[in-house]
């Protein structure tokens, strides 16, 4: 029989235990810091049928800043907007945010949330909230955002966290408030489908940042990338949400376990949800939907549709279908994003509307890029015109 001297060293003994466990990440059970089941996860899939849609910028923003910023939100456009994809027969959006709409107790974020959420739900639209990412600008500011350059791809979007953040493993904890705090929010909102926590979490943007004299980016991004992830997902699982988590491969098919790169081994044994990018043609997405499949979890393709690189609705959107794989292409409303130029457009600016449009499916004043395409997206998903 202890005393109390020995019930309070045990005491001791086990706190410490359960901090040191933390440290090296592993967490007990009470905690929920668990993964969800195959089980878990399929009675998801089961609940919200096929999801399909866009990954939704408005017209009116460059950024996620400019979104859903004071001063430039507008909630009238956004309407507007969702009742086109609600004529296309999307039931869902992908959805970014960033740390740096996080002042205070975030009440002026979290009140906008709701408002964008209401409006979503109007038209039968649920929501996959981004709230970290990792491409286009490292270097994210606050307030008035510039204006596109001429020409150019996503010329204005921005990181999140900044690059003086993610780089500094000191500084991660300063994002911990913000997941923690919309989690906290909208953990048990049923117009919330899932939490996408990182955005190409490796991805060095070599294309645009890491190159043409900028040199902006992180020289170890992977490595940072990685660990920050790892951290959010630590964060998000305390928070124990009602909706999946998940981090999306994007490079390669996956097709051999053995080779997998660290950060897409992570993403993949510790997503609820496998989710993953494809800007191939038909026979590349159906090789990399096929290769997914040994997880035994739903898959969402939470980007796809690159018309320059033989990435189109058709035959994508079906064979996304036929798989029961969730579908969200990038681009929804040509806008200040200016996704309609191609990749390459940072290293050769467009001075006009190209003939063929690299992203999205609506000009702003609502009138689709092609006819056809719509026409065929409406046929897949049931919409009538």
């Amino acid at each position: 029989m202890f005393n109390r001297s020995s019930c309070w060293q045990l005491s001791r003994t086990c706190a410490w235990m359960v901090l040191c466990l933390a440290f090296i990440g592993i967490a007990p059970k009470a905690w929920g810091q668990e993964r969800w089941s195959v089980e878990q996860a399929k009675a998801w899939q089961e609940k919200q049928g096929w999801l399909v849609g866009a990954n939704y910028m408005p017209a009116y923003a460059i950024n996620q800043l400019e979104m859903w910023q004071i001063g430039t939100f507008d909630l009238e456009r956004i309407d507007l907007e969702l009742g086109w994809a609600k004529s296309l027969g999307f039931n869902s959006m992908r959805v970014f945010l960033h740390d740096l709409l996080w002042t205070g107790e975030g009440k002026d974020l979290t009140d906008r949330m709701e408002q964008f959420l209401s409006v979503a739900q109007k038209h039968k639209i649920g929501i996959v909230f981004v709230p970290f990412d990792s491409v286009w600008d490292p270097q994210p500011v606050a307030g008035r955002q510039r204006e596109p350059k001429q020409g150019v791809h996503n010329s204005g979007w921005v990181q999140s966290p900044g690059a003086s953040i993610l780089g500094d493993p000191n500084k991660h904890q300063l994002m911990k408030p913000y997941l923690q705090g919309i989690l906290k929010r909208f953990k048990d909102d049923p117009r919330i489908q899932a939490w996408d926590l990182v955005n190409e979490l490796d991805n060095d943007n070599a294309n645009s940042y890491g190159r043409n004299g900028t040199k902006t980016e992180l020289a170890n991004k992977a490595q940072m990338g990685l660990l920050f992830a790892q951290r959010c997902f630590e964060w998000a699982r305390q928070i124990q949400p009602s909706q999946p988590l998940t981090c999306g491969v994007w490079v390669g098919l996956w097709e051999d376990e053995s080779k997998l790169s660290p950060v897409d081994k992570f993403c993949l044994e510790n997503s609820d949800i496998i989710t993953f990018h494809n800007y191939g043609d038909g026979p590349s997405l159906s090789r990399a939907i096929e290769s997914l499949k040994r997880y035994n979890r739903p898959i969402v393709c939470t980007e796809y549709m690159a018309r320059g690189n033989n990435s189109l609705f058709d035959p994508s959107l079906k064979i996304l279908k036929e798989a029961n794989v969730g579908a969200h292409n990038w681009g929804f409303v040509d806008g200040k994003s200016q996704t309609i130029y191609p990749w390459d457009s940072w290293q050769k600016p467009y001075s006009q509307e190209p003939e063929l449009w690299f992203h999205d499916i609506f000009r702003r004043d609502g009138t689709a890029y092609r006819a056809s395409e719509v026409d065929f997206i409406r046929s897949v998903t049931g919409a009538k015109p």
